[in-house]
């Protein structure tokens, strides 16, 4: 096999790893936010066990990264590909911390019922598993125009979180004992609206891939 074909063939056992990561990751996330809606305490623990499968899946990429770097020798659009994967793992791993997190807050929850309607925070756990699902697509299929849209997602994101954190600061002030509920709903929110900003940080790494330029949005 010439230095070429064995490059390749490395490269893309790299990019089907990378997928495999960021699937667990995705379904990490709908579990959290099906057990918030359904009150499922067992599934919001059970998500911090596969958040192991992510961390081995974190660590064995960076060593293939690693491999392919000292034993290839890469040219520099190669080299950049590779690069870019080992930057992205840390943000795909992230994915699977603050899915995690949430799941636990789950967990910790007590049984009263909801202060408020779930509709804003389902519909932020939706799209923040449709930013991470294209945020790495858009690296798998080397498309800027899936970055971009993961980048501009992220204003919805944002919007709704600032919906969400408002309407349960007005719950606050209507009545101090929805306090502790109304936190907790915030962090599950906030950790929703990270996914999102660690999406971005994927999409960003896509446009280095293909252009060389590092820009922050």
């Amino acid at each position: 096999m010439s230095i070429r074909k064995a490059f390749e063939v490395e490269l893309s056992e790299l990019k089907t790893q990378l997928v495999e990561m960021c699937r667990i990751t995705e379904g990490m996330i709908s579990d959290a936010i099906t057990a918030l809606i359904n009150r499922d305490r067992a599934l919001g623990k059970s998500i911090g066990e596969l958040d192991k499968q992510v961390d081995e899946y974190e660590m064995s990429i960076e060593k293939k990264c690693m491999r392919i770097l000292l034993k290839q020798q890469p040219v520099a659009k190669d080299f950049r590909a590779v690069s870019t994967a080992l930057k992205m793992i840390t943000d795909i791993e992230r994915f699977g911390d603050q899915a995690s997190d949430i799941g636990e807050l789950v967990y910790s929850m007590p049984g009263e019922a909801y202060i408020k309607k779930l509709n804003h925070i389902s519909l932020m756990g939706s799209l923040a598993v449709k930013m991470v699902r294209d945020s790495v697509n858009s690296f798998i299929t080397n498309s800027q125009e899936l970055a971009n849209s993961v980048i501009s997602a992220d204003d919805t994101m944002d919007s709704l979180f600032i919906t969400v954190q408002n309407e349960l600061i007005e719950l606050i002030r209507q009545d101090s004992a929805n306090g502790e509920q109304a936190i907790t709903l915030m962090m599950i929110a906030k950790y929703l609206e990270r996914i999102g900003d660690h999406a971005v940080n994927v999409a960003e790494w896509t446009k280095y891939n293909e252009t060389g330029v590092h820009k922050k949005f």
